[in-house]
């Protein structure tokens, strides 16, 4: 099914422009950005924006871009017994995802002029920049009394004792330590917008994605970690058009 869609996919990224007028429903070029759902992150899994153009009558090419977190599915949150603070046991690395996109969407259904709703499939394909943000933890090293608390990245080997784990960190405290993994992926999906005016746009698109890394990405190390990753995704956007 995956090398069908492939297939498909390129097929239509190579269609070449054809000597056909556009309509008065057809747009020039739609803006649009909003905020992205996905099986394999947390509440919102990241943000998206996309720019669209025509190419002929119910065909649109466009270049979008998305960042998002991509979470371990062991991932569990704890509670700290000595300051209440929560923390991500067995966690190492943050990964957030950029993914720039190239894409076609082909209009199934249109709508009215001016209200009701437009179906349109959807299919992108692209690289993945995948960013390893090491994941600190505040851990709790005293010994006869002293205090000694020490922000360090996780490791499965010094920090095994989960009560002398005081929180986390923020993602800020490990950015310059970055690491950069990289990959493909696809999606496919439909999209159903909504409206009354032409200028602007409302819609969501659902869909799945498959994103393979050439490196296998450590999440949690103590964990299988894998390099194919498959997610459902929902879309909620907004534009304007003309």
């Amino acid at each position: 099914m995956v090398r069908c869609l492939i297939i498909i996919l390129a097929v239509a990224l190579g269609l070449t422009s054809q000597a056909v007028a556009q309509t008065d429903d057809d747009f020039s070029n739609e803006l649009s950005y909003g905020i992205n759902f996905n099986s394999n992150g947390g509440l919102i899994g990241g943000v998206f924006i996309r720019s669209s153009h025509f190419k002929r009558e119910r065909l649109y090419r466009f270049w979008a871009v998305e960042m998002v977190e991509v979470k371990h599915p062991k991932e569990t949150r704890w509670y700290s017994i000595n300051t209440g603070d929560f923390f991500i046991y067995g966690k190492q690395n943050y990964l957030y995802v950029v993914r720039p996109q190239y894409g076609v969407e082909y209009t199934l259904f249109r709508k009215a002029a001016e209200s009701g709703v437009q179906v349109n499939a959807v299919g992108a394909i692209g690289p993945s920049l995948g960013l390893q943000v090491p994941y600190y933890i505040r851990y709790n090293y005293s010994q006869g009394g002293v205090e000694d608390v020490r922000t360090e990245q996780y490791n499965p080997v010094i920090h095994g004792d989960r009560n002398s784990i005081y929180g986390s960190s923020n993602v800020f405290t490990g950015l310059g330590e970055t690491s950069l993994t990289t990959g493909l992926h696809f999606k496919a999906g439909l999209s159903f917008e909504y409206g009354r005016y032409r200028e602007n746009v409302t819609g969501i698109e659902v869909g799945f994605l498959v994103e393979h890394y050439f490196k296998r990405p450590v999440i949690i190390p103590d964990a299988q970690n894998l390099n194919t990753f498959p997610s459902v995704y929902l879309n909620i956007y907004y534009g304007t058009r003309k």
